[in-house]
């Protein structure tokens, strides 16, 4: 960009380390009240941010429920031998399918523009993307332009569904004003080697006079020493980089990260209305069911704040699958037309974020994430394919008895988090580094002792030829067999 600042080069002194190490032990000592009083206007950012990702989500949710609604039966549906309307299976799944094939184009376009153009740029053209695209499907009056409007309006929400949780994961979830937009990713600004301006993007994403200790030189030393420590294992931050080496178990793991919340059985929410119509409920109940179901998942949300600072990520994840495995075998045995939303919004659901945000390496976030939600996406396109058959009557016509096959799937993945997924909670992106370098197993992650800073090579004047280090010292392994 003509306006840009010539690239100034991190160069890594002896200060910088020190300020980098200074750094470290900093933000691992700080407490979560510190934490909210020293980023407290910028929670209140992030939270006001991730409305774009709300906004897909009731959209998507909204059309799904409108299958159970007569009116719109009437306006795209087909006229069944009793005399009522019917959307059928295939439209229903072919309506889902053109939103999540609009959000895989939007995810690789993001891919690509974010990483050169920076957060807040993507996310102005996505934003005014989705206010033209939305009287498509406003002014639709057939199947098929209800079709285009959901395609196109699935591109936008794409980029929403990446670009808002790497940004938080890369600023920690701290926003703070610039005039309707947050600041800048700090650690974008670095890997571009606009240090002056990571700098001051820092300092407007932090409360100051809040009594908190807190040096924004450090903090910086400590961005460039974990992107120049990336840099000595990855050739570059391509696609490719993130099936090769070390990175290829991190893309495994969001990718099968983000799966699960479809294979969990989690798909029944998306039909819930539909579904409760289906086992008996009328229209106007089955419709207040769902919105109850809704409520309960964002008391699930909330909940899941205090579970994961407690239990953490692994922990709470694997239980979220234990138990909605349960809950499905027991849909399926009793015809129970119930769903446990508060017990995957408390766990799964939310989960998921935190986990596919913080396990990529920072300078391959934004392409890992694109990847794993293009495969999360496909696998919702195989899933939005089968649920509506297996619930609709002109179809195979399951009903309750599809908690079996769910249950199935969701009893795998919980297998597959027990022996593949590692514990992130309070390690540094560099510690995550040197874990997933020394190749340390999943279930070892939480209980390793790490030395980051140790036994490094200085030559000429004081400039680091050696930075990756990390000395890894494991606790007494634990028992085979055991999560």
């Amino acid at each position: 960009m003509a306006n840009e600042k010539p690239p100034s080069k991190p160069v890594m002194h002896a200060s910088t380390m020190q300020e980098a190490t200074a750094a470290t032990k900093a933000e691992l000592n700080l407490g979560l009240a510190e934490s909210l009083k020293l980023y407290r206007k910028a929670c209140l950012w992030s939270i006001f941010f991730s409305t774009c990702v709300v906004m897909g989500w009731f959209d998507m949710l909204s059309l799904n429920s409108l299958y159970a609604y007569p009116p719109f039966q009437r306006q795209f549906g087909i006229e069944l031998e009793d005399g009522t309307y019917e959307l059928t299976a295939a439209w229903q799944s072919g309506l889902s399918i053109g939103a999540f094939g609009g959000q895989i184009i939007g995810l690789s376009i993001n891919g690509i523009i974010t990483d050169r153009f920076g957060y807040r740029k993507t996310l102005i053209g996505a934003l005014i993307g989705r206010c033209g695209f939305i009287f498509i499907i406003f002014f639709s009056e057939t199947t098929v332009q209800l079709l285009i409007g959901e395609l196109l309006f699935g591109v936008p929400w794409g980029v929403f569904q990446t670009i808002t949780i790497t940004y938080a994961s890369e600023v920690t979830g701290q926003f703070i004003a610039s005039g309707v937009l947050p600041p800048e990713s700090p650690w974008w600004l670095v890997r571009r080697g606009r240090l002056d301006d990571a700098k001051k993007s820092l300092s407007r994403l932090t409360t100051r006079n809040s009594g908190i200790p807190f040096q924004p030189d450090e903090t910086i030393s400590m961005i460039i020493f974990t992107n120049e420590m990336e840099k000595k294992t990855e050739e570059g931050t391509t696609y490719l980089e993130q099936f090769k080496s070390v990175n290829l178990r991190r893309t495994e793991i969001v990718c099968v990260t983000w799966m699960i919340q479809t294979f969990c059985g989690n798909t029944f929410s998306s039909y819930s209305t539909y579904f409760y119509e289906q086992v008996g409920l009328v229209s106007e109940s089955s419709f207040s069911m769902t919105l109850g179901q809704y409520v309960l998942g964002a008391v699930g949300t909330f909940l899941s704040w205090l579970l994961m600072r407690q239990f953490g990520r692994r922990t709470l994840y694997l239980s979220g699958q234990v138990f909605m495995c349960i809950l499905l075998f027991v849909i399926g045995y009793t015809s129970f037309a119930g769903h446990g939303n508060t017990a995957v919004h408390s766990t799964v659901g939310p989960l998921c974020y935190s986990l596919v945000s913080e396990l990529p390496s920072t300078r391959l976030r934004i392409k890992s994430t694109v990847v794993a939600r293009n495969v999360y996406n496909v696998v919702c396109i195989i899933s939005n394919l089968i649920t509506p058959r297996m619930i609709n009557p002109t179809a195979w016509g399951w009903g309750t008895n599809s908690g079996f096959f769910w249950a199935g799937s969701c009893f795998l993945c919980a297998m597959w988090t027990c022996f593949r997924l590692p514990e992130p909670k309070g390690r540094t992106y560099g510690e995550l580094d040197v874990l997933f370098e020394k190749r340390i197993s999943a279930r070892k992650f939480k209980t390793t002792y790490i030395e980051q800073f140790n036994n490094h090579e200085y030559r000429g004047e004081g400039v680091i030829e050696g930075v990756i280090v990390g000395h890894v010292n494991p606790q007494p392994p634990e028992k085979e067999g055991k999560c």
